[in-house]
């Protein structure tokens, strides 16, 4: 779980916020606070200003549905979170927009069959992750 955030007043921060890069210009992070933490939907920017991520936040704790971007805007991975924790189906994508993999997290640890393609979206293995086992590759 997240510190609560007080404003320059040391009273938590309540309601929207931007945060910003250092030229005081460019917006860093944008979302909402409720007693100091982080609720709803975050949005976080590079320095260009194109989206970094979004996703939300549940009392401070990350949940739900993420996408990263890279700096360009290109979609480079989707993801969710329960508790604060990886959960459900990840993907990542090759800056080409090919899928790059695909698989499942359970509380942080990747679970079930994983897929992974090279650059040109052609599968080139899949490997079966359990956390009480070593991992098995098949190509």
């Amino acid at each position: 779980m997240e510190t609560p955030q007080n404003d320059d007043n040391c009273i938590p921060r309540h309601g929207p916020y931007h945060e910003y890069f250092k030229d005081g210009l460019t917006m860093a992070a944008q979302g909402q606070h409720d007693g100091g933490l982080k609720t709803g939907v975050w949005t976080y920017f590079y320095n260009n200003g194109q989206v970094q991520a979004v996703g939300p936040y549940d009392a401070g704790v990350i949940s739900g549905s993420w996408k990263w971007y890279r700096n360009n805007g290109q979609l480079m991975q989707t993801g969710r979170f329960r508790l604060g924790l990886k959960s459900g189906v990840w993907t990542r994508f090759y800056d080409t927009g090919a899928l790059m993999d695909e698989g499942r997290y359970d509380a942080n640890q990747r679970v079930g069959v994983w897929t992974y393609y090279d650059r040109l979206g052609n599968l080139t293995r899949t490997q079966e992750h359990n956390p009480r086992k070593e991992s098995t590759v098949r190509s």
